[in-house]
């Protein structure tokens, strides 16, 4: 599991790798969580690496969704693979979050 972020124009593209479960899934929350505190902009959620998440992964993306709303800054997740797109489907996610195929259509999302 790897995350990484970069800025994009004035947003921040923020890029996960591997599984999110529960053994790591405290861990990405911290990451995640430390580049809040540490960067501004709107945030992209790039999980085009994720090849798995379980619902600790769920709560983590939640939680996050919930802080970047207080700082009153909007997310885009993108990228979902097949099984992670069936996890957030099922949760419901998809009817909770913006959802994009790809960063680029995200960007375009937060710019319009």
């Amino acid at each position: 599991m790897n995350v990484t972020h970069e800025n994009a124009g004035d947003h921040l593209l923020v890029s996960v790798t591997g599984q999110i479960n529960s053994a790591n899934a405290a861990h990405v929350e911290s990451q995640l969580l430390d580049i809040l505190s540490n960067e501004s902009g709107h945030w992209i959620l790039n999980l085009t690496g994720v090849d798995y998440m379980s619902s600790a992964g769920l709560r983590v993306v939640l939680l996050l969704a919930k802080r970047l709303r207080e700082q009153q800054k909007r997310m885009v997740v993108c990228g979902l693979q097949a099984r992670v797109y069936e996890v957030f489907d099922i949760s419901g996610f998809l009817n909770l979050l913006t959802v994009r195929d790809n960063p680029e259509q995200a960007l375009l999302s937060l710019a319009g």
